[in-house]
């Protein structure tokens, strides 16, 4: 009974046949034995080497048609980026740059009309309130000298009415003074009369009377 044992060398892959006896041999190969059967072979076709065996595509090296298709595509996918794709790439990109900066300056005039208006705002703030102050500060002056001239009229109608008010009174201080002077020496005679049991003499009595009166209206 045979025992195959497979090696690799420079060469290429042997089949080494060892048999129970120890002894060792080549012995004859089929296609079965191949890694790959060849197109057309049957698998138990005898062969007398594994040389003449198909090793199959190698799995570093591409296959001739996968290497110029591969190439081919490359330089189809090349040739198009080249003149078709990059170019509009290109035009989309500067497209988009030239809309961003386009936004940056519409937004930097935006905000410097802005800042404009703000100052201009503030200006006329300013000078509305400037007219203010001094529509409030003439309005005081106004409403000042209106109520000092108002003062004024007022001081004199009370130095008026003050004045006809005394003029009433002494008038009728003079007119109730006779009355007041004989009432007053009409109570001192009776008063005298009672002390002394006497009447005084009505004459001296007034007399009397009306220098008292003249005095204290003199102080």
């Amino acid at each position: 009974m045979l025992r195959a044992v497979v090696t690799y060398g420079s060469e290429g892959p042997q089949v080494l046949l060892t048999a129970e006896g120890g002894e060792e041999g080549y012995s004859e190969y089929t296609f079965a034995d191949c890694a790959i059967i060849p197109d057309g072979e049957s698998p138990g076709t005898k062969i007398e080497s594994l040389e003449a065996c198909d090793e199959g595509p190698s799995p570093i090296m591409p296959e001739a048609k996968e290497f110029f298709w591969g190439s081919g595509a490359f330089v189809v996918f090349a040739l198009l980026m080249r003149f078709f794709l990059y170019p509009r790439l290109r035009r989309s990109m500067d497209a988009r740059d030239a809309s961003i900066r386009e936004a940056h300056e519409s937004a930097e005039a935006e905000r410097d009309a802005a800042r404009g208006e703000v100052s201009s705002y503030e200006t006329a703030l300013a000078e509305v309130r400037a007219e203010v102050a001094a529509r409030i500060d003439a309005a005081r002056s106004t409403v000042e000298q209106e109520r000092t001239a108002r003062l004024s009229e007022v001081n004199d109608a009370i130095a008026a009415r003050r004045a006809t008010a005394s003029a009433e009174v002494d008038a009728a201080h003079g007119a109730a003074r006779p009355q007041v002077g004989t009432a007053v020496a009409t109570v001192a005679s009776r008063a005298v009369e009672l002390a002394t049991g006497r009447a005084p003499d009505p004459n001296a009595v007034s007399r009397v009377v009306d220098e008292l009166m003249n005095t204290g209206v003199s102080q």
